[in-house]
């Protein structure tokens, strides 16, 4: 398995294994014992991370959410904490729904040496999230550690998909309305919406843009590890209880 062919492979883990927390009940639960409303405590904590910056920056680096909704809740959440603060409490939702959802019979250990080796090796040039999410102290729990390490390249390759749209020419509604159109509404989108149905190439070409780019840092893996890195990542995702 070369890196490109992981990365690839790896895509489902990265996305969607890491949106387990943060669509959980529970983390939205704590969010409002700490005084944030409803997904307002989403936009904190994940955007949190970038510090006390402006709405338009957070916006900037989201890349597929609507700016006014961005800009709303960046606002809405301006009293109830810190920015830093917000991001380490929903750093926490992470951990605890790790420990909760994450299957036993992984070695976390070692996907979290894998995933750490491709971080470290990973540019972060027009990826601030990925940077932001890497500074972020890190737990020694082996299963927390593997689930942030992994929402870090997760950010990584959000940025890169991101970028890899706008250069197919895609706008990023029409990115979310061909890839998950039950999430428009969710990413702040109001009707009407545009036709999208013969943009679903550039999409692809997208895709396809995203898993070379990301095959930069898999490369500090070496085959076999590529192969690990796919398989520990799948097991862990495909075990979530």
């Amino acid at each position: 398995m070369n890196a490109e062919e992981a990365a690839r492979a790896s895509t489902e883990a990265v996305a969607y294994l890491p949106a387990g927390f943060m669509m959980a009940g529970a983390t939205y639960k704590r969010g409002g014992e700490l005084g944030f409303d409803g997904v307002d405590f989403y936009f904190a904590g994940r955007g949190g991370a970038l510090g006390e910056v402006e709405a338009g920056v957070v916006a900037a680096a989201f890349v597929f959410f609507n700016p006014d909704t961005i800009d709303k809740a960046w606002e809405r959440t301006r009293s109830v904490m810190s920015r830093r603060q917000s991001a380490e409490a929903f750093v926490g939702c992470l951990h605890a729904w790790a420990h909760k959802h994450l299957p036993q019979e992984v070695d976390y250990a070692r996907l979290a040496d894998l995933l750490g080796r491709i971080n470290d090796a990973a540019s972060p040039a027009a990826a601030p999230l990925f940077a932001a999410w890497k500074a972020l102290p890190e737990p020694t729990d082996p299963k927390a550690l593997a689930l942030q390490r992994l929402n870090v390249l997760r950010e990584l390759r959000g940025a890169v998909h991101g970028a890899s749209v706008l250069a197919l020419g895609l706008e990023p509604l029409e990115a979310v309305l061909i890839k998950t159109p039950f999430m428009t509404e969710l990413f702040g989108w109001v009707e009407p919406f545009p036709e999208v149905e013969a943009r679903h190439d550039q999409w692809d070409q997208a895709e396809v843009s995203t898993n070379r780019i990301m095959a930069r840092a898999y490369s500090v893996l070496d085959e076999s590890e590529l192969s690990e890195l796919v398989d520990l990542s799948s097991a862990a995702h495909k075990g979530v209880s």
